[in-house]
């Protein structure tokens, strides 16, 4: 029973872990976005 509550922990904590570098890839990519977009020559 301790191991596989254990188990949820690390599988649970891995997929937070995932899930919050996942984000700031997103994040990241519309950074890099913006700041490669060529400026408006207006």
């Amino acid at each position: 029973m301790k191991k596989l509550l254990l188990l949820l922990a690390a599988g649970g904590g891995a997929f937070a872990l995932v899930k919050r570098r996942r984000q700031q890839a997103a994040a990241e990519a519309a950074l890099w976005d913006e700041a490669t977009r060529p400026a408006p020559t207006s």
